[in-house]
Parts: structure tokens; C-alpha cells; sequence
């Protein structure tokens, strides 16, 4: 599952795309969007970082 969650961004990314795209919204108005999304993910990734360096066994 770790190596997949590079699609996280991916996918929803594309969501948010066509989800501007469906109501006709600029994607330049949608820009605040796509900026939510990176942050979660690296929020996401920083959380999976910490939780395998707290649980690595030398």
C-alpha cells in the first residue's frame, strides 16, 4: 500500500480537474484547490515518514 500512495495526489488532482471542468470554473480559479491537495499529501507522506522511522526495529 506504501508504494501506491504516490497516486494520492495523482488521483485526486485529477478529480478536482474534472470536477472544475463539470461546473466550468477556470482552472485558475481552482488553483486554491489543487495547493489543498499537495498540502494534504505531503501531510500524508510526512505522517508515514514519522510512523516508519518511530516504528523501525534494528
Amino acid at each position: 500500500m506504501f508504494r501506491l500512495l504516490f497516486l494520492l495526489p495523482v488521483i485526486l488532482s485529477l478529480g478536482w480537474y474534472f470536477f472544475l471542468k463539470a461546473n466550468d470554473v477556470p482552472i485558475k480559479q481552482g488553483k486554491k484547490g489543487f495547493i489543498y491537495i499537495l498540502a494534504f499529501s505531503a501531510i500524508v507522506l510526512v505522517f508515514f515518514i514519522l510512523m516508519i522511522q518511530v516504528t523501525h526495529v534494528d
